[in-house]
């Protein structure tokens, strides 16, 4: 009989695992509390407790050829960056062609996993599961994949801001934030500067009276839009780059980064630019927050000293009043609340599993966590090429080290992050996005497991789709060639008549033999060839 996997989440990465499941012949059950695929993605006007939320606005910050599954391109009418509908769409799509839906369980529950008494023989797991209804139903599984992600709780660290409790205004975590209309008119303070931070806070630039955008250390902001109009990830996310990251040493990179970024407009004048260097922090990708900074419209503050009724006071002693709304983009925490404490230790927003993927207290190697990490660059790709490594561990294809050398890259990780990142609970499971899944796997799916026979050509016309929504207008063709040579020509005789105007000996030349002028002319500018 085929093992039974465990799949919690119903999300980017949950739907990677049912794909890789499904691969390896390995029967997948999902288990997913809301009624729908997509988790983070999947737009709730009034969300679930404990669940991360979107904006209505949010379009996402990886483009479609970055963030698509190996095996299923984005369609190439698509926009590059695309509205969370869009992403929706992919991902029913994708569920449909390959009849993932079929083995997901939605709107339950699952309340505990806990090994069964056997498990230093079997491996195996007890689930318990909450059905809608509130029936309960406990099943026994082979593996375990969790897909619960890092957005799971939002943190709102009021403790840190004195007098929040008698504030005036409204204020919530950025989950909750949906729409800018009715903030009309209104003075708002947005709390931090990540990626929902800088969003929020430039919508309601365009609605608010005045916007304040409050950050403790700043940051360094890129554009989506690369050289050439290429989506940046397009440009950054390359083989090229990740051996020049490897050669070139780690302060020139930041110099080189810094320079290009203050090019697009100078992170110091705009009161944005932090202490630690670009490389230090996960960047914050807005292609309009300078904008709004250089209308007025949003105006950058030092950290949020405390609340006196309505107003706020920053922490360099200026004072606004009249704050109508207060939106605390500070992130989320995560946890594992139905596994047993010891299983995945939490604390301080950090876990120890190796390659972010297997915690190493266990007998067997049977339970995965999938997608709980912060890429640089997309984590569908990420979470898909874990989760074909995990369904191979569970087939026993492919065996983990000592526990000594799990404990070894463990530690090297931590130690690495601690030397280059800012401390902070979003840095605690950062990753590169090339040369992590480098680490997964040495063969993609041109050869080796679960290879596709579509790789080759999907590759060969990324480029395609990424011009593809872009044309939707012609264009006229540039200046003919023959237009550009006579104007050449007509500069190039205009400045050598003028030179020999003043050489009265050259003249005389010249109008005994007209040719030599034209001679010398074709030694410097190709002259259009006269036919008969």
């Amino acid at each position: 009989m085929a093992k039974r996997v465990a799949v919690i989440g119903g999300g980017t990465s949950g739907l990677a695992c049912i794909k890789c499941c499904l691969d390896e012949g390995l029967e997948p059950v999902c288990f997913e509390t809301s009624d729908d695929i997509g988790g983070l993605w999947s737009f709730k006007e009034n969300p679930d407790p404990d669940r991360a939320s979107i904006y209505h606005s949010l379009i996402i910050n990886t483009s479609k050829e970055m963030m698509c599954f190996s095996d299923f391109p984005i369609p190439a009418h698509f926009p590059n960056y695309m509205h969370n509908s869009l992403i929706m769409d992919y991902f029913h799509m994708y569920a449909d062609h390959y009849q993932l839906k079929r083995h997901i369980c939605f709107q339950t529950k699952v309340l505990h996993v806990t090994p069964r008494p056997d498990f230093p023989h079997s491996g195996q797991w007890d689930v318990e599961t909450e059905s809608k209804d509130g029936r309960r139903e406990k099943q026994v599984f082979d593996a375990v994949m969790v897909c619960t992600g890092h957005h799971c709780h939002p943190n709102l660290p009021l403790q840190d801001f004195p007098g929040i409790d008698s504030f005036k205004g409204k204020f919530f975590h950025s989950r909750d934030y949906k729409n800018p209309e009715e903030w009309r008119g209104k003075r708002v303070v947005v709390i931090g500067i990540g990626n929902s931070g800088g969003d929020i806070a430039v919508e309601l630039s365009r609605m608010a009276k005045q916007v304040y955008l409050s950050t403790r250390r700043g940051s360094w902001i890129l554009n989506r839009v690369g050289d050439k109009g290429v989506p940046i990830d397009m440009l950054f996310n390359n083989r090229m780059n990740v051996c020049l990251s490897q050669l070139l040493p780690v302060g020139f990179i930041n110099h080189f980064g810094e320079k290009q970024l203050n090019k697009r407009f100078n992170h110091k004048l705009y009161g944005l630019q932090p202490a630690h260097r670009v490389f230090s922090q996960h960047p914050t990708i807005n292609d309009d927050l300078p904008n709004r900074i250089l209308s007025g419209t949003v105006s950058v503050k030092p950290n949020v000293k405390e609340f006196r009724g309505s107003s706020v006071v920053f922490e360099d002693g200026t004072v606004e009043d009249d704050i109508d709304l207060v939106v605390f983009a500070t992130g989320y925490t995560f946890s594992f609340p139905f596994l047993p404490s010891h299983v995945i230790p939490v604390s301080k927003n950090k876990v120890s599993l190796y390659k972010y993927v297997y915690p190493t207290g266990l007998e067997h190697t049977t339970l995965a966590v999938i997608g709980l990490i912060q890429p640089l660059g997309a984590i569908m790709p990420i979470s898909e090429m874990q989760a074909r490594w995990a369904t191979r561990v569970f087939k026993g294809l492919c065996k983990l080290p000592p526990m000594s050398a799990m404990m070894k890259d463990i530690n090297a990780k931590e130690e690495a992050m601690a030397k280059r990142y800012v401390a902070a609970q979003r840095h605690t499971i950062q990753v590169d996005y090339i040369p992590y899944m480098d680490e997964l796997a040495k063969q993609f799916r041109l050869h080796g497991p679960g290879q596709w026979d579509g790789a080759r050509q999907a590759i060969l016309t990324q480029w395609d789709r990424v011009t593809e929504p872009l044309k939707t207008r012609c264009t006229p063709e540039p200046q003919s060639q023959r237009s550009s040579h006579s104007l050449m020509f007509s500069v190039s005789a205009a400045v050598l008549l003028s030179a020999l105007y003043y050489s009265r000996a050259s003249l005389h030349a010249l109008i005994a033999d007209p040719s030599s002028l034209l001679d010398k002319i074709r030694a410097f500018v190709p002259l259009p060839l006269t036919t008969q």
